[in-house]
Protein backbone atom coordinates (compact mmCIF):
# COMPACT_ATOMS: atom_id res chain seq x y z
CA UNK A 1 0.00 0.00 0.00
CA UNK A 2 2.51 2.18 0.87
CA UNK A 3 4.57 1.57 -2.28
CA UNK A 4 1.49 2.53 -4.14
CA UNK A 5 0.79 5.49 -3.01
CA UNK A 6 3.99 6.88 -2.87
CA UNK A 7 4.04 8.29 -6.56
CA UNK A 8 0.81 9.86 -5.78
CA UNK A 9 2.26 11.40 -2.71
CA UNK A 10 5.73 12.63 -4.66
CA UNK A 11 3.20 14.24 -7.39
CA UNK A 12 1.03 15.70 -4.92
CA UNK A 13 3.77 17.51 -3.01
CA UNK A 14 5.30 18.47 -6.39
CA UNK A 15 2.35 20.16 -7.72
CA UNK A 16 1.86 22.06 -3.55
CA UNK A 17 5.20 23.29 -4.21
CA UNK A 18 4.58 24.51 -7.67
CA UNK A 19 1.25 26.35 -6.31
CA UNK A 20 2.36 27.86 -3.35
CA UNK A 21 5.36 29.08 -5.28
CA UNK A 22 2.75 30.54 -7.78
CA UNK A 23 0.97 32.21 -4.79
CA UNK A 24 4.02 34.14 -3.46
CA UNK A 25 5.12 35.15 -6.69
CA UNK A 26 1.43 36.22 -8.13
CA UNK A 27 1.07 37.90 -4.47
CA UNK A 28 4.50 39.71 -4.81
CA UNK A 29 3.45 40.93 -8.53
CA UNK A 30 -0.31 42.15 -7.48
CA UNK A 31 1.09 43.98 -3.78
CA UNK A 32 3.89 45.71 -6.09
CA UNK A 33 1.04 46.43 -8.80
CA UNK A 34 -0.99 48.24 -6.27
CA UNK A 35 1.38 49.85 -4.57
CA UNK A 36 2.61 51.41 -7.55
CA UNK A 37 -0.94 52.60 -8.30
CA UNK A 38 -1.18 53.54 -4.88
CA UNK A 39 2.09 55.98 -5.06
CA UNK A 40 0.70 57.84 -8.34
CA UNK A 41 -2.38 58.10 -6.93
CA UNK A 42 -1.24 59.68 -3.44
CA UNK A 43 1.20 61.95 -5.37
CA UNK A 44 -0.86 63.37 -7.57
CA UNK A 45 -3.16 63.87 -4.49
CA UNK A 46 -0.53 65.43 -2.64
CA UNK A 47 0.24 67.54 -5.49
CA UNK A 48 -3.51 68.71 -5.90
CA UNK A 49 -4.28 69.14 -2.02
CA UNK A 50 -0.40 71.14 -1.76
CA UNK A 51 -1.88 73.37 -4.94
CA UNK A 52 -5.20 73.51 -2.69
CA UNK A 53 -3.62 74.92 0.52
CA UNK A 54 -1.17 77.27 -0.93
CA UNK A 55 -3.98 79.07 -2.09
CA UNK A 56 -4.50 80.28 1.83
CA UNK A 57 -2.54 83.36 2.61
CA UNK A 58 -0.81 83.89 6.07
CA UNK A 59 -4.21 85.37 7.52
CA UNK A 60 -6.53 83.60 5.89
CA UNK A 61 -7.90 80.84 8.19
CA UNK A 62 -8.28 77.23 7.00
CA UNK A 63 -11.96 75.76 6.13
CA UNK A 64 -11.24 72.86 7.86
CA UNK A 65 -14.71 71.87 6.99
CA UNK A 66 -14.30 72.09 3.25
CA UNK A 67 -10.47 69.76 4.04
CA UNK A 68 -12.32 67.29 5.84
CA UNK A 69 -14.96 66.52 2.90
CA UNK A 70 -12.64 66.68 0.08
CA UNK A 71 -10.16 63.62 2.32
CA UNK A 72 -13.79 62.09 2.58
CA UNK A 73 -14.46 62.38 -0.71
CA UNK A 74 -10.93 61.09 -2.00
CA UNK A 75 -10.51 58.97 0.52
CA UNK A 76 -6.93 60.55 1.46
CA UNK A 77 -6.31 62.18 4.81
CA UNK A 78 -4.18 64.87 5.51
CA UNK A 79 -1.72 65.92 8.50
CA UNK A 80 0.79 69.24 8.47
CA UNK A 81 3.04 69.12 11.80
CA UNK A 82 4.64 72.57 12.04
CA UNK A 83 8.47 72.70 13.25
CA UNK A 84 7.43 74.85 15.81
CA UNK A 85 3.54 74.38 16.90
CA UNK A 86 3.41 70.52 15.91
CA UNK A 87 0.17 69.05 14.36
CA UNK A 88 -2.08 72.34 12.71
CA UNK A 89 -3.84 70.39 10.93
CA UNK A 90 -5.76 66.57 11.23
CA UNK A 91 -7.96 65.04 8.80
CA UNK A 92 -7.22 61.76 9.70
CA UNK A 93 -10.84 61.03 11.62
CA UNK A 94 -13.08 61.82 8.92
CA UNK A 95 -11.20 58.03 7.32
CA UNK A 96 -12.17 55.08 10.02
CA UNK A 97 -10.07 52.90 8.30
CA UNK A 98 -6.45 54.55 9.80
CA UNK A 99 -6.28 53.84 13.42
CA UNK A 100 -4.80 56.03 15.93
CA UNK A 101 -2.21 54.01 16.48
CA UNK A 102 -1.18 53.95 12.62
CA UNK A 103 -1.30 57.80 12.98
CA UNK A 104 1.26 57.46 15.91
CA UNK A 105 3.28 55.30 14.08
CA UNK A 106 3.59 57.42 10.93
CA UNK A 107 3.89 60.83 12.39
CA UNK A 108 6.86 59.26 15.15
CA UNK A 109 8.46 58.08 11.63
CA UNK A 110 8.44 61.51 9.56
CA UNK A 111 9.47 63.01 13.35
CA UNK A 112 12.84 60.77 13.11
CA UNK A 113 15.86 62.61 11.38
CA UNK A 114 16.62 59.51 9.68
CA UNK A 115 15.76 60.31 6.02
CA UNK A 116 14.70 56.80 4.55
CA UNK A 117 11.91 56.54 7.69
CA UNK A 118 10.76 60.07 5.80
CA UNK A 119 9.98 58.70 3.20
CA UNK A 120 6.61 57.65 1.48
CA UNK A 121 5.94 53.97 2.60
CA UNK A 122 3.31 51.47 3.16
CA UNK A 123 3.11 50.72 7.06
CA UNK A 124 0.33 48.01 8.11
CA UNK A 125 -2.47 48.87 5.93
CA UNK A 126 -2.10 52.51 5.38
CA UNK A 127 0.30 54.52 2.52
CA UNK A 128 1.96 57.66 3.80
CA UNK A 129 3.57 60.35 1.57
CA UNK A 130 5.52 63.03 3.39
CA UNK A 131 6.23 66.27 2.27
CA UNK A 132 7.97 69.47 3.35
CA UNK A 133 5.47 72.04 3.28
CA UNK A 134 4.95 75.55 3.95
CA UNK A 135 1.16 76.76 5.49
CA UNK A 136 0.73 80.12 6.58
CA UNK A 137 4.20 80.85 6.52
CA UNK A 138 4.99 77.77 9.25
CA UNK A 139 7.49 75.21 8.01
CA UNK A 140 6.69 71.73 8.51
CA UNK A 141 5.65 68.57 7.05
CA UNK A 142 2.65 67.72 4.95
CA UNK A 143 1.85 63.59 5.22
CA UNK A 144 -0.94 62.48 2.67
CA UNK A 145 -2.82 58.95 4.44
CA UNK A 146 -4.66 56.57 1.83
CA UNK A 147 -5.68 53.35 3.65
CA UNK A 148 -4.73 50.31 1.07
CA UNK A 149 -6.86 47.74 2.91
CA UNK A 150 -8.15 46.65 -0.63
CA UNK A 151 -4.69 45.44 -0.86
CA UNK A 152 -5.10 42.83 2.14
CA UNK A 153 -8.30 41.49 0.41
CA UNK A 154 -6.77 41.24 -2.87
CA UNK A 155 -4.15 39.20 -0.99
CA UNK A 156 -6.43 37.19 0.35
CA UNK A 157 -8.37 36.80 -2.41
CA UNK A 158 -5.43 35.61 -4.86
CA UNK A 159 -4.23 32.77 -1.77
CA UNK A 160 -8.11 31.37 -1.93
CA UNK A 161 -8.27 31.43 -5.53
CA UNK A 162 -4.95 29.73 -5.27
CA UNK A 163 -5.96 27.45 -2.57
CA UNK A 164 -9.23 26.57 -4.79
CA UNK A 165 -7.15 26.14 -8.38
CA UNK A 166 -5.08 23.61 -6.11
CA UNK A 167 -7.49 21.72 -4.80
CA UNK A 168 -9.68 21.46 -8.20
CA UNK A 169 -6.04 20.79 -9.21
CA UNK A 170 -4.76 18.01 -6.96
CA UNK A 171 -8.57 16.84 -7.71
CA UNK A 172 -7.66 16.54 -11.54
CA UNK A 173 -4.44 14.97 -10.58
CA UNK A 174 -5.62 12.56 -8.18
CA UNK A 175 -7.98 11.26 -11.10
CA UNK A 176 -5.59 11.44 -13.62
CA UNK A 177 -3.18 9.71 -11.67
CA UNK A 178 -5.41 6.95 -10.59
CA UNK A 179 -6.21 6.58 -13.89
CA UNK A 180 -2.88 5.78 -14.74
CA UNK A 181 -1.87 3.85 -11.99
CA UNK A 182 -4.77 1.27 -12.61
CA UNK A 183 -4.04 1.27 -16.48
CA UNK A 184 -0.18 1.15 -16.41
CA UNK A 185 1.22 1.09 -13.07
CA UNK A 186 -0.92 -1.55 -11.78
CA UNK A 187 -0.08 -3.73 -14.69
CA UNK A 188 3.40 -3.44 -14.51
CA UNK A 189 3.63 -4.37 -10.49
CA UNK A 190 1.76 -6.97 -11.47
CA UNK A 191 3.81 -8.40 -14.14
CA UNK A 192 6.84 -7.66 -12.15
CA UNK A 193 5.71 -9.38 -9.21
CA UNK A 194 4.33 -12.07 -11.35
CA UNK A 195 8.08 -12.57 -13.50
CA UNK A 196 9.83 -12.24 -9.86
CA UNK A 197 7.38 -15.13 -8.97
CA UNK A 198 8.55 -17.07 -12.51
CA UNK A 199 12.05 -16.67 -11.95
CA UNK A 200 11.90 -18.46 -8.57
CA UNK A 201 10.24 -21.33 -10.00
CA UNK A 202 6.55 -21.25 -9.35
CA UNK A 203 4.84 -21.25 -12.62
CA UNK A 204 1.43 -21.36 -11.51
CA UNK A 205 2.00 -17.84 -10.60
CA UNK A 206 -1.01 -15.10 -12.84
CA UNK A 207 -1.48 -11.62 -13.45
CA UNK A 208 -5.05 -10.28 -14.81
CA UNK A 209 -5.21 -9.69 -17.91
CA UNK A 210 -8.33 -7.28 -17.91
CA UNK A 211 -6.10 -4.07 -18.57
CA UNK A 212 -6.19 -2.17 -21.92
CA UNK A 213 -3.36 -1.05 -24.18
CA UNK A 214 0.57 -2.11 -23.81
CA UNK A 215 -0.31 -3.11 -20.10
CA UNK A 216 -2.85 -5.57 -21.26
CA UNK A 217 -0.71 -6.65 -23.87
CA UNK A 218 2.22 -7.26 -21.27
CA UNK A 219 -0.01 -9.19 -19.32
CA UNK A 220 -1.38 -11.31 -21.34
CA UNK A 221 2.21 -11.88 -22.63
CA UNK A 222 3.44 -12.72 -18.99
CA UNK A 223 0.22 -15.05 -18.91
CA UNK A 224 1.24 -16.65 -22.13
CA UNK A 225 4.70 -17.33 -20.93
CA UNK A 226 3.89 -18.42 -17.33
CA UNK A 227 1.96 -21.12 -18.55
CA UNK A 228 4.16 -21.83 -21.67
CA UNK A 229 6.59 -22.59 -18.36
CA UNK A 230 4.38 -24.11 -16.27
CA UNK A 231 3.37 -26.91 -19.61
CA UNK A 232 7.49 -27.13 -20.21
CA UNK A 233 8.02 -27.92 -16.76
CA UNK A 234 5.50 -30.27 -16.64
CA UNK A 235 6.24 -32.34 -19.52
CA UNK A 236 9.90 -32.13 -18.03
CA UNK A 237 8.50 -33.15 -14.83
CA UNK A 238 6.74 -35.85 -16.23
CA UNK A 239 9.66 -37.16 -18.90
CA UNK A 240 11.78 -37.17 -15.63
CA UNK A 241 9.26 -39.06 -13.96
CA UNK A 242 9.06 -41.57 -16.46
CA UNK A 243 13.02 -41.94 -17.07
CA UNK A 244 13.93 -42.45 -13.25
CA UNK A 245 10.96 -44.92 -13.27
CA UNK A 246 12.32 -46.86 -16.38
CA UNK A 247 15.64 -46.69 -14.75
CA UNK A 248 14.77 -47.45 -11.08
CA UNK A 249 12.48 -50.68 -12.48
CA UNK A 250 14.60 -51.60 -15.47
CA UNK A 251 15.69 -55.14 -14.76
CA UNK A 252 19.58 -54.37 -15.67
CA UNK A 253 21.84 -52.75 -13.26
CA UNK A 254 23.18 -49.22 -14.50
CA UNK A 255 25.57 -46.89 -13.44
CA UNK A 256 26.20 -43.07 -14.95
CA UNK A 257 30.23 -42.50 -14.43
CA UNK A 258 31.49 -38.81 -15.37
CA UNK A 259 34.35 -37.62 -17.03
CA UNK A 260 36.72 -37.43 -13.70
CA UNK A 261 35.15 -40.67 -12.82
CA UNK A 262 32.97 -40.30 -10.15
CA UNK A 263 29.85 -42.26 -9.85
CA UNK A 264 26.85 -39.51 -11.01
CA UNK A 265 23.77 -42.02 -10.85
CA UNK A 266 23.00 -46.08 -10.21
CA UNK A 267 19.83 -47.70 -10.20
CA UNK A 268 17.88 -50.18 -8.10
CA UNK A 269 18.58 -53.03 -10.04
CA UNK A 270 22.28 -52.03 -9.42
CA UNK A 271 21.73 -51.50 -5.84
CA UNK A 272 19.99 -54.88 -5.65
CA UNK A 273 22.71 -57.00 -7.13
CA UNK A 274 25.89 -54.81 -5.70
CA UNK A 275 24.11 -54.23 -2.09
CA UNK A 276 24.09 -51.50 -0.01
CA UNK A 277 22.49 -48.07 -0.38
CA UNK A 278 23.05 -45.72 -3.48
CA UNK A 279 24.20 -43.26 -1.20
CA UNK A 280 27.47 -45.41 -0.99
CA UNK A 281 28.01 -45.02 -4.60
CA UNK A 282 26.82 -41.66 -5.77
CA UNK A 283 29.59 -38.86 -5.93
CA UNK A 284 32.55 -41.58 -4.92
CA UNK A 285 35.06 -43.00 -7.30
CA UNK A 286 34.06 -46.07 -9.04
CA UNK A 287 37.51 -47.82 -8.52
CA UNK A 288 36.62 -47.23 -4.27
CA UNK A 289 32.63 -47.39 -4.34
CA UNK A 290 32.43 -50.85 -6.74
CA UNK A 291 35.69 -53.38 -5.67
CA UNK A 292 35.76 -55.39 -8.59
CA UNK A 293 38.22 -55.75 -10.72
CA UNK A 294 36.89 -57.02 -13.69
CA UNK A 295 35.08 -53.01 -13.94
CA UNK A 296 37.57 -51.50 -13.27
CA UNK A 297 39.42 -53.39 -16.08
CA UNK A 298 35.93 -52.76 -18.42
CA UNK A 299 36.42 -49.08 -17.70
CA UNK A 300 40.11 -48.22 -18.26
CA UNK A 301 39.06 -50.41 -21.50
CA UNK A 302 36.51 -47.73 -22.43
CA UNK A 303 38.50 -45.10 -21.14
CA UNK A 304 41.91 -46.06 -23.59
CA UNK A 305 40.04 -47.41 -27.07
CA UNK A 306 36.74 -44.97 -26.59
CA UNK A 307 34.24 -47.34 -27.89
CA UNK A 308 31.85 -50.10 -26.59
CA UNK A 309 33.23 -52.98 -24.38
CA UNK A 310 31.73 -55.74 -23.02
CA UNK A 311 33.00 -58.49 -20.37
CA UNK A 312 31.46 -61.26 -18.36
CA UNK A 313 32.15 -61.60 -14.56
CA UNK A 314 31.34 -63.86 -11.89
CA UNK A 315 29.76 -61.68 -8.68
CA UNK A 316 29.64 -64.28 -5.06
CA UNK A 317 26.36 -63.35 -3.36
CA UNK A 318 26.60 -64.98 -0.35
CA UNK A 319 25.79 -68.66 -1.07
CA UNK A 320 24.98 -67.82 -5.07
CA UNK A 321 27.18 -66.96 -7.44
CA UNK A 322 25.83 -64.40 -10.12
CA UNK A 323 27.71 -64.42 -13.81
CA UNK A 324 27.56 -60.49 -14.84
CA UNK A 325 27.89 -59.32 -18.36
CA UNK A 326 28.76 -55.70 -18.34
CA UNK A 327 28.39 -53.48 -21.26
CA UNK A 328 30.17 -50.17 -21.01
CA UNK A 329 29.52 -46.98 -23.66
CA UNK A 330 31.39 -43.48 -23.75
CA UNK A 331 29.08 -40.88 -23.43
CA UNK A 332 30.60 -37.80 -26.19
CA UNK A 333 29.36 -34.55 -27.12
CA UNK A 334 28.15 -32.79 -29.58
CA UNK A 335 31.49 -31.66 -30.28
CA UNK A 336 33.03 -35.02 -29.24
CA UNK A 337 34.47 -33.94 -25.53
CA UNK A 338 34.09 -36.78 -22.54
CA UNK A 339 31.18 -36.57 -20.52
CA UNK A 340 31.36 -39.68 -18.81
CA UNK A 341 30.62 -43.58 -19.18
CA UNK A 342 27.63 -45.69 -18.76
CA UNK A 343 27.89 -49.21 -17.53
CA UNK A 344 24.95 -51.72 -17.70
CA UNK A 345 25.63 -55.23 -16.16
CA UNK A 346 22.82 -57.93 -17.45
CA UNK A 347 22.23 -60.85 -15.23
CA UNK A 348 23.19 -63.82 -17.25
CA UNK A 349 23.52 -66.19 -13.89
CA UNK A 350 20.11 -68.28 -15.36
CA UNK A 351 21.62 -68.92 -19.02
CA UNK A 352 24.59 -70.17 -17.68
CA UNK A 353 23.49 -71.91 -14.91
CA UNK A 354 21.04 -73.45 -17.56
CA UNK A 355 23.92 -73.95 -20.27
CA UNK A 356 25.89 -75.10 -17.38
CA UNK A 357 23.08 -77.32 -16.16
CA UNK A 358 22.61 -79.22 -19.50
CA UNK A 359 26.41 -79.59 -19.52
CA UNK A 360 26.49 -81.22 -16.25
CA UNK A 361 23.38 -83.19 -16.73
CA UNK A 362 24.84 -85.05 -19.23
CA UNK A 363 28.23 -85.32 -17.86
CA UNK A 364 27.06 -86.15 -13.84
CA UNK A 365 24.07 -88.40 -14.87
CA UNK A 366 26.09 -90.13 -17.08
CA UNK A 367 29.30 -90.42 -14.58
CA UNK A 368 26.45 -91.50 -11.99
CA UNK A 369 24.97 -94.11 -13.68
CA UNK A 370 27.93 -95.54 -15.26
CA UNK A 371 29.76 -96.69 -12.07
CA UNK A 372 26.68 -98.73 -10.70
CA UNK A 373 25.60 -100.11 -14.19
CA UNK A 374 29.32 -100.96 -14.68
CA UNK A 375 29.39 -102.83 -11.35
CA UNK A 376 26.19 -104.28 -11.56
CA UNK A 377 27.54 -105.37 -15.48
CA UNK A 378 30.72 -106.92 -14.36
CA UNK A 379 29.63 -108.76 -11.06
CA UNK A 380 26.75 -110.26 -13.40
CA UNK A 381 28.88 -111.19 -15.81
CA UNK A 382 31.37 -112.75 -13.76
CA UNK A 383 28.49 -114.50 -12.07
CA UNK A 384 27.36 -116.27 -15.06
CA UNK A 385 30.85 -117.22 -16.31
CA UNK A 386 30.93 -119.16 -13.19
CA UNK A 387 31.79 -117.57 -10.23
CA UNK A 388 28.33 -118.43 -8.80
CA UNK A 389 29.17 -122.04 -8.35
CA UNK A 390 31.04 -120.76 -5.41
CA UNK A 391 28.96 -119.69 -2.52
CA UNK A 392 31.15 -116.76 -1.29
CA UNK A 393 31.54 -115.39 -3.66
CA UNK A 394 28.56 -115.38 -4.91
CA UNK A 395 26.60 -114.00 -1.90
CA UNK A 396 30.05 -111.51 -2.32
CA UNK A 397 29.17 -110.30 -5.60
CA UNK A 398 25.21 -110.26 -4.97
CA UNK A 399 25.55 -108.13 -2.28
CA UNK A 400 27.79 -105.68 -4.47
CA UNK A 401 24.89 -105.75 -6.79
CA UNK A 402 22.58 -104.92 -4.56
CA UNK A 403 24.61 -101.91 -3.17
CA UNK A 404 25.08 -100.68 -6.51
CA UNK A 405 21.40 -101.28 -7.26
CA UNK A 406 20.26 -99.56 -4.12
CA UNK A 407 22.65 -96.59 -5.20
CA UNK A 408 21.51 -96.22 -8.74
CA UNK A 409 17.22 -96.24 -7.16
CA UNK A 410 18.57 -93.15 -4.80
CA UNK A 411 19.85 -91.28 -7.70
CA UNK A 412 16.80 -91.38 -9.51
CA UNK A 413 14.90 -90.94 -6.81
CA UNK A 414 16.50 -87.67 -5.88
CA UNK A 415 16.54 -86.73 -9.80
CA UNK A 416 12.93 -87.46 -9.63
CA UNK A 417 12.23 -85.15 -6.50
CA UNK A 418 14.74 -82.26 -7.68
CA UNK A 419 12.20 -82.24 -11.17
CA UNK A 420 9.29 -82.26 -8.96
CA UNK A 421 10.57 -79.06 -7.14
CA UNK A 422 11.49 -77.11 -10.39
CA UNK A 423 8.11 -77.47 -11.61
CA UNK A 424 6.11 -74.35 -11.76
CA UNK A 425 2.84 -76.51 -10.35
CA UNK A 426 4.78 -77.76 -7.96
CA UNK A 427 3.08 -77.03 -4.18
CA UNK A 428 3.31 -77.64 -0.45
CA UNK A 429 0.78 -78.84 1.66
CA UNK A 430 0.73 -76.22 4.24
CA UNK A 431 -0.21 -76.96 7.95
CA UNK A 432 0.20 -76.14 11.69
CA UNK A 433 2.99 -77.88 13.33
CA UNK A 434 4.74 -78.40 16.46
CA UNK A 435 7.87 -77.50 15.13
CA UNK A 436 10.45 -78.63 18.06
CA UNK A 437 8.27 -82.23 17.78
CA UNK A 438 9.46 -82.39 13.95
CA UNK A 439 12.68 -82.04 15.18
CA UNK A 440 12.60 -83.97 18.19
CA UNK A 441 11.06 -87.01 15.79
CA UNK A 442 14.50 -87.16 13.18
CA UNK A 443 16.65 -87.56 16.41
CA UNK A 444 16.40 -91.19 17.37
CA UNK A 445 17.24 -91.76 13.62
CA UNK A 446 20.30 -89.85 13.47
CA UNK A 447 21.57 -90.69 16.58
CA UNK A 448 21.36 -94.34 15.49
CA UNK A 449 23.75 -93.59 12.74
CA UNK A 450 25.87 -91.27 14.61
CA UNK A 451 26.72 -94.10 17.34
CA UNK A 452 27.72 -96.31 14.63
CA UNK A 453 30.04 -93.68 13.25
CA UNK A 454 31.52 -92.68 17.31
CA UNK A 455 30.04 -88.79 16.49
CA UNK A 456 27.89 -87.43 19.71
CA UNK A 457 24.74 -85.06 18.38
CA UNK A 458 23.80 -82.24 20.70
CA UNK A 459 20.67 -80.56 20.98
CA UNK A 460 19.06 -77.20 22.19
CA UNK A 461 15.49 -77.63 21.13
CA UNK A 462 12.78 -75.79 23.53
CA UNK A 463 9.70 -74.81 23.09
CA UNK A 464 6.47 -75.70 21.50
CA UNK A 465 6.51 -72.84 18.65
CA UNK A 466 3.65 -73.63 15.56
CA UNK A 467 4.62 -72.68 12.31
CA UNK A 468 2.57 -73.14 8.64
CA UNK A 469 4.62 -75.56 6.77
CA UNK A 470 4.86 -79.26 4.95
CA UNK A 471 5.94 -81.60 7.46
CA UNK A 472 6.90 -83.90 5.44
CA UNK A 473 9.27 -81.80 3.44
CA UNK A 474 11.11 -80.10 6.40
CA UNK A 475 11.88 -83.47 7.90
CA UNK A 476 14.09 -83.77 4.56
CA UNK A 477 15.66 -80.48 4.97
CA UNK A 478 17.10 -81.62 8.50
CA UNK A 479 17.42 -84.75 7.67
CA UNK A 480 19.56 -84.20 4.73
CA UNK A 481 21.50 -81.62 7.08
CA UNK A 482 22.05 -84.02 10.44
CA UNK A 483 22.83 -86.78 7.95
CA UNK A 484 25.36 -84.99 5.96
CA UNK A 485 26.80 -83.54 9.17
CA UNK A 486 27.35 -86.40 10.74
CA UNK A 487 28.88 -88.04 7.24
CA UNK A 488 31.26 -85.26 7.57
CA UNK A 489 32.81 -85.05 10.76
CA UNK A 490 35.18 -87.60 11.53
CA UNK A 491 35.07 -90.41 14.82
CA UNK A 492 34.92 -88.93 18.04
CA UNK A 493 33.74 -85.40 16.93
CA UNK A 494 30.38 -83.62 17.86
CA UNK A 495 27.37 -82.43 15.73
CA UNK A 496 24.35 -80.14 17.18
CA UNK A 497 21.52 -78.97 16.82
CA UNK A 498 19.99 -75.36 18.00
CA UNK A 499 16.26 -73.82 17.37
CA UNK A 500 15.90 -70.32 18.57
CA UNK A 501 12.94 -68.01 17.50
CA UNK A 502 12.35 -64.40 16.79
CA UNK A 503 8.85 -62.51 16.45
CA UNK A 504 8.57 -64.04 13.28
CA UNK A 505 10.86 -66.34 12.40
CA UNK A 506 12.04 -69.60 13.53
CA UNK A 507 16.35 -70.41 13.22
CA UNK A 508 17.30 -73.75 12.88
CA UNK A 509 21.40 -74.14 12.99
CA UNK A 510 22.98 -77.55 12.39
CA UNK A 511 26.80 -77.32 13.20
CA UNK A 512 29.87 -79.88 13.28
CA UNK A 513 33.35 -79.84 13.52
CA UNK A 514 34.02 -82.47 10.28
CA UNK A 515 36.61 -81.45 7.54
CA UNK A 516 34.65 -78.06 6.31
CA UNK A 517 34.50 -76.19 3.03
CA UNK A 518 36.80 -74.10 1.72
CA UNK A 519 35.37 -70.57 1.24
CA UNK A 520 35.66 -70.44 -2.56
CA UNK A 521 33.63 -73.33 -2.64
CA UNK A 522 31.09 -72.52 -0.39
CA UNK A 523 28.69 -70.60 -3.33
CA UNK A 524 28.45 -74.23 -5.47
CA UNK A 525 27.48 -76.69 -2.82
CA UNK A 526 23.90 -75.71 -3.69
CA UNK A 527 24.59 -76.49 -6.98
CA UNK A 528 23.52 -80.23 -8.99
CA UNK A 529 25.76 -83.20 -8.60
CA UNK A 530 28.59 -80.75 -6.85
CA UNK A 531 31.15 -82.36 -4.57
CA UNK A 532 33.59 -81.03 -2.56
CA UNK A 533 35.18 -84.03 -1.85
CA UNK A 534 33.54 -86.47 -4.52
CA UNK A 535 35.46 -89.25 -3.58
CA UNK A 536 34.38 -89.11 0.35
CA UNK A 537 30.70 -88.24 -0.75
CA UNK A 538 30.22 -91.00 -3.09
CA UNK A 539 32.12 -93.29 -0.80
CA UNK A 540 29.40 -92.54 1.83
CA UNK A 541 26.51 -92.74 -0.53
CA UNK A 542 25.76 -89.50 -1.37
CA UNK A 543 23.94 -88.61 -4.71
CA UNK A 544 25.53 -84.77 -4.84
CA UNK A 545 21.78 -83.96 -5.13
CA UNK A 546 20.72 -83.30 -1.63
CA UNK A 547 21.80 -80.22 -0.67
CA UNK A 548 20.20 -78.66 -4.06
CA UNK A 549 16.79 -80.28 -2.91
CA UNK A 550 17.05 -78.78 0.99
CA UNK A 551 17.44 -75.16 -1.18
CA UNK A 552 14.34 -75.49 -3.48
CA UNK A 553 12.35 -77.10 -0.25
CA UNK A 554 13.43 -73.68 2.05
CA UNK A 555 12.57 -70.98 -0.94
CA UNK A 556 9.61 -72.61 -1.35
CA UNK A 557 8.32 -72.14 2.47
CA UNK A 558 9.81 -68.29 2.05
CA UNK A 559 12.89 -69.02 3.90
CA UNK A 560 16.37 -68.52 4.17
CA UNK A 561 19.70 -71.13 4.46
CA UNK A 562 22.93 -69.63 5.00
CA UNK A 563 26.40 -71.16 5.82
CA UNK A 564 29.49 -70.53 7.56
CA UNK A 565 31.97 -73.08 7.22
CA UNK A 566 36.28 -73.09 8.03
CA UNK A 567 38.27 -75.63 6.62
CA UNK A 568 39.06 -78.82 9.15
CA UNK A 569 37.51 -76.60 11.90
CA UNK A 570 33.74 -76.97 11.02
CA UNK A 571 30.61 -75.67 9.33
CA UNK A 572 27.36 -74.60 10.58
CA UNK A 573 23.99 -74.42 8.23
CA UNK A 574 21.48 -71.75 9.45
CA UNK A 575 18.03 -71.92 8.41
CA UNK A 576 15.11 -69.44 8.91
CA UNK A 577 12.05 -70.36 8.52
CA UNK A 578 8.55 -68.07 8.71
CA UNK A 579 6.10 -69.29 10.84
CA UNK A 580 3.11 -67.79 8.99
CA UNK A 581 3.04 -69.03 5.63
CA UNK A 582 2.58 -66.84 2.84
CA UNK A 583 1.11 -67.39 -0.73
CA UNK A 584 3.05 -65.64 -3.55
Amino acid sequence: MRSNSRPMMTYTILIIIVMVGLGILLAQLTRSYFINIFEERVEVESQYFATYLKEYSEDEDLDRAELRDLSEQLKTAMIFKSDEDGIILDTVDTLGDISEEEKHIIIDRISSDNVSLREGKLINDVFYVPLDFQLQGKDGTLVFLAPASSLTDITKNIWTLIGLVLLLGLLIIFMIGHNIFSKYIRPIRAAAKVSNELAKGNYKARTYEGHFGEAGQLSRSINILARNLQEMTSTKGMQENQLEAVINNMGNGLVLIDERGYILLVNKAFVDTFGGDSSEYISYLYHDAIPHKAIHDTVKKIYMFEETISETFLLPVQIDRKHLEVTGAPILSEDYKWKGIVLVFHDITELKQLEQMRKDFVANVSHELKTPITSIRGFSETLLDGAMKDEAMLEQFLQIILKESGRLQSLIQDLLELSKLEKEDFHLNIEEMDFQRLLNDLLPIVNQHAEKKGVTIHTDIKGTTKVEGDTSRLKQVFMNLLTNAVNYTPSEGEVSIACTETEDHIVVSVSDNGVGIPEDEISRIFERFYRVDKARSRNSGGTGLGLAIVKHIVEAHQGTIHVESTVNVGTTFQVSIPKKFTKN
